[in-house]
């Protein structure tokens, strides 16, 4: 072999060192911050504190949980992308990081090249509701019912996914109804209050209105049913294709991350999630936990930003 061949190789080793040292060191060195691209209380930020909580407690490691909000996310994608490549700095976000991309004039980032997905925490399905009393008890009732009299419909903002699915909904069925955007806390009571004939929303504060009996389940968003509400059809059951439409909640981390602390990330981001007491606090608001690898969740998310882009070009949708 010679001798600049073996100098090449051994640049090259040299190289990946303080790599294969950082991944061996994380997160020894300081404390792991987790940037939350929404407010306290949020379904999102309940998912990361329970997770920091777990994962602190495993790593011997502060984990610190930094609330962001703004801009559906957009401020702490921000933010998250241009903090060092070190994993010591992880962005906690929904599905509105595929989603803003296209809905925003400036996301402020490429949902593709500026992070690396690093786990996908929990997903829920969409859930359309009626008030109780509506004369609607399933899909087909309620497209029925739009086409003979003038219909509204709640959402937890425009160009959240549960406007989209609705708008997909629409365009399926050949209907009109009218889209009132609510802030997210806000969208399920419109349905309640009678401000709206309908609401679309996430799951988790759709539950305990339904069980309450103020709210009947019209269809969830998901390809399958969800273990919260096993009795109520999914869209595809009843007569729609191809939904498969969820609000998930994961993590990811600045592009550059090596994938060894990447690998170190997930493996213990899906420890803390299958502790018993997350995962039982995760389903009772509705969540389903799946642990994957990043290879997989990076493939999750490529496809997801290609749907919610198609979605958001034929809502015509745009972010205020």
């Amino acid at each position: 072999m010679g001798t600049s061949v073996m100098k090449a190789l051994a640049l090259a080793a040299f190289a990946v060192l303080p790599l294969a040292a950082a991944a061996q060191e994380w997160p020894r060195q300081k404390p792991v911050q987790v940037v939350v691209g929404f407010a306290p209380s949020s379904s999102t930020d309940i998912v990361a504190r329970l997770v920091a909580q777990k994962m602190g407690e495993s790593l011997g490691q502060s984990v610190i949980v930094e609330n962001k909000p703004g801009a559906g996310g957009n401020i702490a994608a921000q933010q998250v992308k241009r903090a060092a490549p070190d994993g010591y700095t992880l962005f906690a976000t929904s599905v509105a990081y595929a989603v803003n991309p296209s809905l925003y004039a400036n996301a402020g980032y490429d949902a593709l090249k500026d992070f690396v997905p690093v786990a996908l925490a929990a997903s829920a399905p969409n859930i359309i509701t009626v008030h109780a009393s509506s004369p609607a008890t399933n899909l087909a009732e309620l497209v029925e019912l739009a086409r003979k009299q003038p219909l509204a419909y709640a959402s937890s903002g425009i160009g959240t996914t549960t406007h989209l699915s609705m708008e997909r909904l629409k365009t399926a069925a050949k209907v009109d109804i009218t889209h009132v955007p609510y802030q997210p806390a806000q969208a399920v009571g419109a349905a309640v209050a009678g401000q709206t004939q309908i609401s679309s929303t996430s799951m988790p504060p759709a539950i305990p209105q339904i069980k309450a009996g103020k709210l009947r389940p019209i269809a969830v968003t998901s390809a399958q049913r969800s273990p919260a509400l096993p009795d109520v059809p999914t869209m595809n059951e009843q007569g729609m294709k191809n939904f498969d439409d969820l609000t998930w909640i994961a993590f990811f981390a600045p592009a550059g991350t090596s994938s060894d602390v990447v690998n170190r990330m997930n493996a213990e981001i899906n420890k803390a999630l299958q502790q018993p007491e997350v995962r039982d606090r995760l389903v009772s608001l509705g969540f389903d936990v799946k642990p994957s690898s990043p290879a997989e969740f990076s493939a999750f998310v490529r496809e997801e930003v290609t749907k919610w882009a198609q979605a958001v070009k034929d809502s015509g949708a745009k972010a205020e």
